[in-house]
């Protein structure tokens, strides 16, 4: 299980492509660093790091830089069409497909962008090319960005099929909104099946997900589990429910009394001051447990925190990689 989970996070972002630029150690790691970044909605901060990567012609650097680019100013602009462009000529789908969806951003209507290489139609068209091949060879992640060039519900059921764990997470989801055609505790089954085969398959908002339907169903050992797993991993979301839940702010399901792990857990992210609003939590949470520990147990969760830090996975909000 928890090789399959760590393969999730260090392959999720590179499973199509083979190497295309050798980066030397300095550029990978500023690479490294800004997608850490990125996942932590630090775009600000992220830009360096993912620059010095795409102006060595890593084409996933060059994505995540537009990415970043385009979130900070909330639309398209010169420049993040410039990186996307840099990337797709590599072959980066997912550059593609933003590229193939950009049409009539604002940046064209107020015409700030430089011409473009190709219309967005053509770059839609050549990165379904691309992954129709790569479909027929079997490759999962291909076919779920099929589904998105598409919107083929056909191909979203092939990727899940085929393991693919994020078309596995929207699988559930579109039938947790009520789509398709069930009996009532048919239904049931297939959003479960779905929410368990994605989890086992290292996605943590599956996991956060599950975790709440085990609840649901009276099941506390694998409520606790789940919600282990996704804090394991590092979700930001499930390592402040954990620490709050260890901590007993609020002691509802039968999690171990450990204020001085919760203090670790919740203080670790106050690293996240970027987008998506942890620190107000952490600055609400923390404090309350604070009261309940001496000078010297918040010295040993200081401690602990730091140990953490070292041997999991970075803390991580999981955005889509193909954003809106």
């Amino acid at each position: 299980m928890h090789v399959r989970v760590l393969l999730f996070i260090i392959l999720s972002f590179s499973k199509i492509y083979a190497a295309q630029a050798e980066l030397n150690v300095e550029d990978a790691q500023s690479k490294s660093q800004g997608i850490i970044l990125y996942n932590q909605l630090k775009f600000e901060s992220a830009t360096p790091f993912l620059q010095k990567a795409s102006d060595a012609g890593d084409h996933e650097a060059q994505y995540f830089l537009a990415e970043a680019l385009r979130k900070k100013n909330h639309f398209m602009n010169p420049e993040a069409r410039k990186w996307y462009e840099a990337s797709a000529k590599q072959g980066d789908l997912y550059a593609m497909i933003q590229l193939g969806r950009s049409e009539n951003d604002i940046c064209d209507i107020t015409q700030d962008c430089p011409t473009p290489q190709k219309k967005p139609i053509e770059w839609l068209n050549q990165a379904k090319k691309i992954a129709q091949e790569k479909s027929k060879l079997g490759n999962a992640e291909a076919m779920y960005l099929m589904y998105e060039i598409t919107l083929d519900e056909s191909w979203l059921q092939k990727a899940a099929l085929a393991g693919d764990a994020q078309a596995q997470y929207w699988i559930a989801i579109g039938y947790k909104q009520g789509e398709g055609f069930f009996l009532p505790w048919k239904r049931s089954e297939e959003i479960e099946k779905w929410f368990k085969l994605s989890s086992e398959n290292g996605n943590p908002k599956s996991m956060m997900e599950y975790a709440a339907l085990l609840y649901e169903k009276g099941d506390l050992d694998g409520f606790r589990y789940w919600n282990e797993q996704a804090a394991l991993v590092g979700n930001a979301e499930s390592v402040y429910n954990f620490g709050s839940y260890l901590a007993h702010e609020p002691d509802t399901f039968g999690f171990p009394y450990d204020p001085v792990k919760a203090y670790s857990l919740i203080s670790s992210l106050r690293i996240l001051d970027g987008g998506g609003g942890m620190k107000v939590n952490v600055e609400y949470k923390l404090p309350i447990i604070a009261a309940k520990l001496t000078s010297s147990q918040i010295s040993e969760a200081n401690d602990l925190s730091k140990k953490w830090a070292l041997s999991h996975p970075p803390l991580s909000f999981f955005p889509d990689k193909l954003s809106r």
